[in-house]
């Protein structure tokens, strides 16, 4: 069997399974447990036997601690090994997600790791097991799984996963493994960016570039979910869709009132067209800075990004957004034609201005004019601009009927909008959340 570090493309990072079991193999070796007759050496082997069951109690622990993180079943080792294969971002994995299998030396290369993965897919621990006396593999060949919501990867992640390593380990020959791999990531795409939706920008301690992270947990809310707001919802779409197929489109901001949907139908357009390649980057403003980074990241992978600002506005002393307008429209580097950027704000216009703007206090600025055209400046880089306003009454009862009756609620319409009036008095007035909330209240049963 091959030694893990023979892997040209592929890079053990699983919590190093393959290593681990190299490792593992070469100490349990056909003469590490001959018996002699010295008592010093009977107890050097008694103590290396120990070890070698230790570090295979581990490798098992670990297999079954990170499948049920992820929600795997049936044979755990296959499953962690395919894992590894699909999260693994390579320039075999990369080139396949764009154009599907390869040909070239990049392609051999990947039949010279192929064979060797086979090898580890393959593997029973049979020959460990019986040189250590232990019998730990019949607990992860067969393994059922709780069906449990709460895991590191959302149901489809791990369905995908799963229907990949039943391909696998029906694969007779190197070629037919690495047909079934081409097609996988021509599909789905590899690594991160392949099998997840939504990404948030961290810095790990130590490390200077940022890193662009999984967000697992996202509400499964889609447009049509929303009631009312249908030409704002249009507009949205449109620039979605034209962007998504290499048409010209534009940087969105959806400003208006509190608690009018403008969150929600960002998370809904990821839900509505992530199987048409639409991935989404939430950035906080303290993370501007890592704007030209984030981009650099993303900028040649098979995917559309929206990078998201969720309620982006300053105030008259802040002055990042000046940053943020050339990162935006305006640096001598072109922004990629797959990456756009989508913020919400209360504000129209972003930046907080004041009366001294407009009405020309020479003491503040001898040049007022120029003073409200940079503070103007960012919102006009956001070619779409949508408005979510409060709803009018009529509006709110819509809203606040489909709702209801999304929810089944068996309550005369005269009660339930007379209900509803008197909830919004005293919650903030009309708006989509507030009505979402008075349907959650009705519902609590209180």
């Amino acid at each position: 069997m091959h030694d893990a570090g023979e892997l040209i493309l592929f890079r053990d990072t699983e919590n190093g399974f393959l290593s681990r079991l190299a490792q593992l193999r070469a100490a349990c070796g056909a003469d590490t447990f001959i018996q002699t007759k010295t008592s010093d050496t009977k107890q050097e082997t008694r103590q290396l036997r120990l070890q070698c069951v230790s570090d295979y109690t581990a490798l098992i622990r670990d297999i079954l601690e990170t499948s049920e993180k992820r929600g795997f079943s049936g044979n755990l080792w296959q499953a962690c090994l395919t894992g590894i294969l699909v999260y693994n971002e390579n320039a075999y994995s990369r080139a396949c997600e764009i154009r599907g299998a390869v040909d070239g030396g990049i392609n051999q290369a990947a039949l010279h790791d192929v064979r060797i993965l086979m090898e580890y897919f393959r593997y029973d621990f049979s020959d460990i097991e019986e040189r250590l006396g232990v019998s730990l593999y019949s607990l992860i060949r067969d393994y059922v799984q709780t069906d449990d919501d709460r895991r590191l990867y959302s149901r489809r992640v791990r369905d995908r996963i799963q229907t990949l390593s039943g391909r696998l380990s029906a694969a007779e020959t190197p070629e037919e493994f690495k047909a079934d791999l081409d097609s996988f990531y021509h599909d789905f795409g590899c690594g991160k960016f392949g099998l997840h939706k939504a990404f948030r920008v961290i810095h790990r301690e130590g490390e200077t570039q940022c890193q662009i992270v999984p967000i697992t947990n996202i509400a499964h809310i889609r447009l049509d979910d929303l009631v009312g707001y249908e030409i704002q919802k249009k507009k949205l779409r449109e620039n979605t869709e034209a962007f998504l197929e290499g048409r010209q489109a534009n940087n969105c901001l959806l400003f208006g009132d509190a608690g009018t949907g403008k969150s929600s139908s960002i998370r809904a357009i990821l839900n509505e067209y992530y199987d048409r390649g639409l991935r989404i980057i939430e950035v906080y403003r303290h993370q501007f800075k890592d704007l030209v980074d984030i981009i650099a990241q993303i900028k040649n992978r098979n995917y559309r990004f929206i990078i998201y600002m969720d309620d982006l506005s300053f105030e008259e002393n802040e002055t990042d957004y000046k940053y943020l307008k050339a990162v935006i429209e305006g640096g001598m580097e072109k922004r990629p034609d797959n990456v756009l950027i989508y913020a919400t704000s209360n504000r129209r216009h972003l930046v907080r201005e004041t009366y001294g703007d407009k009405e020309g206090d020479i003491r503040q600025d001898m040049h007022t004019s120029d003073t409200v055209q940079e503070k103007l400046s960012l919102s006009l880089r956001f070619g779409v601009t949508i408005y979510f306003g409060a709803p009018v009454k009529t509006e709110y009862d819509g809203i606040v009927l489909g709702l209801a009756r999304r929810a089944g609620i068996d309550m005369p319409q005269e009660e339930l909008l007379r209900k509803a009036g008197s909830w919004e008095l005293s919650h903030g007035g009309r708006s989509g959340r507030c009505a979402q909330q008075f349907i959650d209240y009705l519902l609590s049963g209180n």
